[in-house]
C-alpha cells in the first residue's frame, strides 16, 4: 500500500506523455497533410505565374480574354449569388417553420446538386435548351439563346450552387426555435414585420456565411459551365474555362496567372470564412 502513491504518480505520468504524443502526431500529421494538398499546389500556381516576371504576369492578366472570361464569371456571380439567397431563406423558413406535405421531399431535393455531377446537371440543360432540346426549337424561333450564352451559364450554376445558403440556415434555424417569432405575433406584429426585425438578426451570420461559400463555388465552378458554355472564347468562357484553354495550349505561365486571381479569391474566402466563424462563435459565447 505504501509504494500505491508513486505508481500512480508514474502511471498518470506515463498517460500524460501518451496523450501528448498522441496529439502531436495527430497535429502534425494534420499539418503535413494540408501543407501537401493545400499550401504546396497554391505556391505552385503562384510561382509558375511569376516564373516569367512581374510584367508577364500583368500582361496575362490584361489580356482581352482574361478580361472578358473575369467580367462573365463576376456577372454570373452577381447574378446567381442573389438569387439562391433568396431561394435558400425561403426554404429554410418554410422547412424549419412549417409543416406541409412534401417537406422531406423538398429536403432532399436541395441536396441533389450533392448527389448529382455538375457535368450531368450541364447536360440535362442541353438537353432541355439546346438546338435538338425540349424547348429548342421554340426558343429558336424566338431568337432566345440560353445554351452557349449566358443565360445557361448562369442556370448551370444556379444549380451547383443553391444548395447552400439554404443548408446553412435549416439547421440554424431549426435549433433557434419559434419563441420570439410567436411573442412577435401574439403581440400583433405581421409577418415582414417579425421576418425582419426577429428571424434576420438571429439569423444574418448564416446568411453570410452562406453567401460567401455560394460565391466562391460560383466563380470556381466548371464541369456545368463547361457543357452549356461552348468554349467560345472571349464571349462564354469564365475564369476557370479560360485556365483551362491556356493550359490546353501549352501557355502555362498565362494559365498560372489566371489560376492566381481564382486562388486569391480562395484565400480571401477562407479568411471571410474563418472571421464569420469567430464572431459567431464570440457570440454563441456572450
Amino acid at each position: 500500500m505504501a509504494t500505491a502513491g508513486p505508481v500512480l504518480q508514474e502511471h498518470g505520468r506515463s498517460g500524460q506523455w501518451r496523450g501528448r504524443l498522441l496529439r502531436g502526431l495527430l497535429i502534425g500529421t494534420a499539418v503535413l497533410f494540408l501543407g501537401l494538398m493545400l499550401l504546396v499546389p497554391l505556391a505552385t500556381v503562384f510561382a509558375g505565374a511569376l516564373a516569367r516576371g512581374i510584367g508577364f504576369y500583368r500582361e496575362a492578366l490584361i489580356d482581352p480574354d482574361a478580361l472578358a472570361a473575369m467580367r462573365l464569371t463576376l456577372v454570373t456571380t452577381a447574378l446567381v449569388v442573389p438569387l439562391n439567397t433568396l431561394f435558400g431563406i425561403a426554404a429554410a423558413w418554410a422547412i424549419a417553420r412549417f409543416s406541409f406535405r412534401g417537406k422531406n421531399v423538398l429536403t432532399t431535393l436541395i441536396d441533389m446538386p450533392f448527389a448529382i455531377s455538375p457535368v450531368i446537371a450541364g447536360l440535362g440543360y442541353v438537353l432541355l435548351f439546346g438546338a435538338g432540346g425540349w424547348f429548342g426549337a421554340w426558343l429558336e424561333e424566338r431568337d432566345v439563346p440560353v445554351i452557349f450564352a449566358l443565360p445557361g451559364i448562369v442556370l448551370a450554376t444556379l444549380f451547383v450552387t443553391f444548395p447552400y445558403v439554404a443548408r446553412e440556415l435549416i439547421p440554424l434555424m431549426q435549433m433557434l426555435g419559434t419563441e420570439e417569432e410567436e411573442a412577435a405575433i401574439s403581440l400583433g406584429a405581421g409577418g415582414w414585420t417579425i421576418f425582419f426585425r426577429v428571424t434576420l438578426p438571429k439569423i444574418q451570420w448564416g446568411v453570410i456565411y452562406g453567401v460567401i461559400l455560394c460565391n466562391a463555388r460560383a466563380m470556381g465552378e466548371f464541369g456545368a459551365v463547361a457543357v452549356v458554355s461552348g468554349h467560345i472564347r472571349g464571349l462564354t468562357t469564365t475564369v476557370p474555362l479560360q485556365v483551362e484553354i491556356l493550359y490546353n495550349e501549352y501557355n502555362a505561365v498565362a494559365a498560372f496567372a489566371l489560376a492566381s486571381v481564382l486562388s486569391l479569391l480562395a484565400v480571401v474566402t477562407l479568411v471571410l470564412k474563418t472571421t464569420i466563424e469567430w464572431r459567431t462563435g464570440l457570440r454563441g459565447r456572450h
